[in-house]
């Protein structure tokens, strides 16, 4: 079923989508205007709005959606959720796939173990990059256990 559901509390957004990049257009603007309202100022909530789409464009691309394009292209019923905290001046975003996965890997490439990623590799830079604009970047098994959870935190206005 390909579904969008949404829920609210204050200050968060929760969204559970289908795992195509469609969808994580749309989920990108709906995280932009849901920052705005809460006062984020806008030159933060770009930083945001691009932290966002790469960690869900992970998720599709690697993270059970196959690189769905749209929903259609779906393998099947494959989700991806995002969350958005916004507390003073400080935002989360979480976002959770489907797709199985180690995080120790993803940790070596968000934090390489020498101190810099492979520069001969042809991927695996994107983590350790968005590290860089975040203060915190965090990989862990996803609560229901059937993929990962990337969570990036930064505080803005200091």
């Amino acid at each position: 079923m390909s579904e969008i559901k949404r829920r609210d509390r204050p200050h968060e957004l929760e969204l559970d989508l289908p795992a195509a990049h469609s969808a994580g257009r749309m989920a990108r603007q709906m995280a932009r205007e849901f920052a705005l309202a809460e006062g984020v100022p806008a030159k933060e909530v770009e930083t945001l709005e691009f932290v966002a789409g790469e960690l869900l464009d992970n998720a599709v691309d690697h993270g059970g959606g196959g690189g769905a394009r749209e929903i259609a292209d779906l393998p099947g019923d494959v989700r991806m959720q995002l969350g958005l905290a916004i507390s003073g001046k400080e935002w989360t975003v979480t976002v959770g796939d489907q797709g199985g996965g180690d995080p120790t890997f993803l940790r070596d490439l968000i934090d390489p173990p020498d101190g810099f990623p492979d520069l001969e590799d042809e991927r695996g830079r994107g983590f350790f990059l968005l590290a860089g604009m975040v203060d915190k970047l965090s990989v862990a098994p996803t609560p229901a256990g059937n993929g990962l959870a990337l969570k990036a935190t930064r505080r803005y206005g200091d």
